[in-house]
């Protein structure tokens, strides 16, 4: 039994989505006593919207939905755990084409209605006759929990994730349940591992999208655990329309700003998630940075010193040194004048104007690293950019996790 992360979080209630039958199998991709093999199958007329890995090595099942997306339909969703199918050529290709034409034949779909994900080793190719026993047992099994199906996604994961959210459009409540997976291998730049949401409101495909993409801007793609971008991020939304809501066309219709606020608040929450259960994590971090030259400006400064491990693992012996934080503005390659950055620790202003500031005490930023939540506040004084990113220490437990992790 895994340990679960310090920082974890309990499962709130989770409804059933209209639309949405979850379901669970052993495709045993790996030895282990668990199921490992989602079925997810939708309602005909589920819309779908994506974000996918930027990697320039991204696994056969990333491409699959990919070229899939543009249709805007989804009746199912497979994910496997164990094997991200990853960098295996036409053995991989073969893997998901099999597993989409058995499932559309199931359902009565095209393949293309199918969505697929992978997660797990790198460069093994996924074994179709496993992922075929495992779907037939998908197939008959009977419907599960979102609780089940959060810990079938996972691999290194060390509790489930999940989220609830709701919105009103006009007489009408939606609800939002998200699902994910991720612990380390987390520096996404569109989303992180496999995430996977589903509403019950109906919307096109064009402004789904068009929302997601604006959610994981300010979500997925400002977490990191580790600086690595994996092969394999996919995060899907599906929206089966059964609350019967006044049809969302444009991102200007009555009741689309709740909805919108509504997936960014579930997108944030998921991410955030991921981060509390980075590979070996003990604290959880707050960087947001502030006066830059622009928001992109301040958003590579936050990641510089999100993932520089000289900071991480600062935060994780609770030292108080705020000069590596100077060394990872530094470094950036953006914008920065020296005698104008402004550094603080929780409340306390431990920098300002290019030295320590006058009489600075130690004791209060110490004692707030101690604690599990830590936060760091950077000032350029340049303009008006902005960013705030979140990351997690780095412990003996991230490299004992990914030095073992395939023994």
């Amino acid at each position: 039994m895994i340990k679960a992360s310090p920082l974890a979080r309990p499962l709130p209630d989770l409804p059933a989505i209209a639309g949405v039958t979850p379901r669970v199998a052993r495709a045993r991709y790996k030895i282990w006593d668990r199921c490992d093999l989602t079925f997810v199958t939708l309602d005909e007329g589920a819309a779908v919207a994506g974000v996918l890995t930027q990697s320039r090595c991204p696994s056969p099942e990333v491409e699959w939905c990919r070229a899939a997306l543009p249709l805007g339909r989804a009746r199912a969703l497979v994910v496997n755990a164990g094997n991200s199918n990853a960098f295996t050529g036409n053995r991989g290709r073969a893997a998901v084409e099999a597993i989409a034409a058995r499932a559309a034949a199931h359902i009565g779909c095209e393949p293309s209605d199918i969505f697929i994900a992978s997660t797990g080793v790198i460069g093994v190719p996924l074994p179709i006759d496993k992922a075929e026993a495992g779907l037939d047992a998908a197939f008959s099994a009977p419907p599960c929990s979102w609780r089940e199906a959060a810990d079938a996604i996972g691999t290194t994961d060390t509790f489930p994730k999940a989220v609830v959210t709701r919105a009103a459009i006009g007489d009408r409540t939606v609800t939002l349940v998200g699902i994910i997976k991720g612990s380390g291998m987390i520096a996404p730049d569109m989303a992180t591992m496999l995430g996977f949401i589903f509403t019950d409101a109906a919307i096109e495909p064009a402004v789904l999208q068009q929302m997601l993409s604006a959610a994981n801007t300010r979500s997925f793609s400002c977490i990191t655990v580790d600086s690595d971008t994996s092969t394999s991020d996919t995060v899907l939304a599906f929206a089966t329309g059964k609350a019967g809501n006044a049809r969302l066309t444009s991102i200007e219709d009555a009741g689309a700003d709740a909805f919108a606020a509504a997936l960014s608040d579930l997108c944030l929450q998921l991410a955030q998630l991921v981060v509390r259960d980075g590979e070996g994590a003990s604290k959880f971090i707050e960087i947001a940075v502030e006066g830059a030259e622009s928001d992109a400006s301040a958003h590579r400064i936050a990641l510089s010193i999100a993932n520089s491990p000289l900071v991480k693992t600062a935060i994780a012996g609770e030292d108080a040194n705020w000069g590596r934080v100077v060394m990872a503005v530094g470094k950036a390659g953006e914008p920065a004048e020296r005698d104008k950055l402004s550094i603080r620790f929780g409340d306390t202003q431990v920098a300002q104007g290019g030295l320590a500031v006058e009489g600075y005490d130690e004791a209060p930023v110490a004692a707030h690293l101690k604690g599990q939540e830590v936060e760091i506040g950077v000032d350029l004084g340049l303009g008006e950019g902005r960013a705030t990113v979140w990351t997690c220490d780095l412990t003996h437990g991230y490299i004992q996790i990914n030095a073992d992790y395939r023994t």
